[in-house]
């Protein structure tokens, strides 16, 4: 039997994200995002929560370098991985940093197979043939369902596979951030634990990930720090712990639960396994 673990990819180390004073804009219109701070330590999990509207796209574009495709404009701040600035840097630059985004939608191509899908993603693997099938069959290995539908088309699979399959491709990039917009949209309960779990293991594997959710009861339960945007601007920030039992988060985006003590079993859980 082949040594799997000669085939385990080598590790780039974590990430940091630093968004400082951040006010962004758009051709067609007004502000949305207004002096927003947050950051993002290497290896951690920060999930950042807010209704429709509240301009969590907008941050992820000027993160991801997708903004000036969408017409929009850095008016002042600052954006770093590393502490090195890419204020304003194209999305294939970003990328080279180690920053992949998964896009809110599950946006697949429909009508290629799950693997073509897949290696649609290894573009900064293309000339090392032995690290992208090492990283592959370690996303196939993350995601069992997905190597059982390596030659259908990504279009009839369901959505859940689909978000599964857009969480895969981001990683056949081997990214040191990993930033998810809304993975848990339109999916069944059990799917959405699912997805819990595997934000998880990406990051006890090394990655960074910044988790933009509506799902609050989600991105508190998985992520150590959380911010909470509400109009263009940061209202609140701190541990997910606290802010999970904070009564107006609870109130406003928790259906009124006090989320601390269910962090508390599902640690405890964790712990005894």
């Amino acid at each position: 039997m082949p040594d799997k673990s000669a085939r385990t990819p080598e590790k780039k180390a974590a990430a940091s994200l630093a968004v400082e004073d951040l006010t962004v804009g758009y051709r067609t219109g007004g502000v949305v995002l207004e002096d927003v701070s947050l950051t993002a330590p290497a290896g951690k999990i920060v999930a950042l929560v807010g209704p429709n509207g509240a301009g969590k796209t907008s941050l992820l574009r000027a993160v991801s370098g997708l903004l000036k495709a969408h017409q929009g404009v850095i008016h002042q701040g600052r954006v770093s991985i590393d502490g090195d600035a890419i204020t304003g840097a194209d999305a294939s630059a970003v990328v080279r940093r180690g920053v992949a985004q998964v896009l809110e939608g599950r946006q697949v191509f429909p009508n290629l197979t799950v693997r073509e899908n897949l290696l649609t993603g290894a573009h900064t693997l293309r000339r090392d043939d032995e690290r992208r099938e090492a990283t592959y069959e370690e996303i196939l290995d993350l995601f069992p369902v997905l190597r059982q539908r390596l030659g259908q088309r990504a279009g009839f699979l369901s959505g859940g596979e689909q978000q599964m399959l857009a969480i895969g491709r981001a990683l056949m990039t081997q990214p040191r951030l990993l930033v998810l917009d809304e993975p848990s949209l339109g999916l069944a309960p059990r799917i959405v634990e699912e997805i819990r779990d595997v934000v998880r293991a990406i990051n006890a594997k090394g990655t960074t990930v910044l988790l933009v959710e509506q799902n609050a009861l989600l991105a508190f339960e998985v992520a150590e720090y959380g911010y909470v945007l509400e109009g263009g601007r940061i209202v609140s920030g701190g541990p997910a712990a606290e802010l999970a039992g904070d009564e107006r988060v609870a109130q406003y985006y928790l259906g009124g639960q006090d989320m601390s003590g269910r962090r508390a079993r599902r640690t405890a859980e964790r712990a005894g396994r």
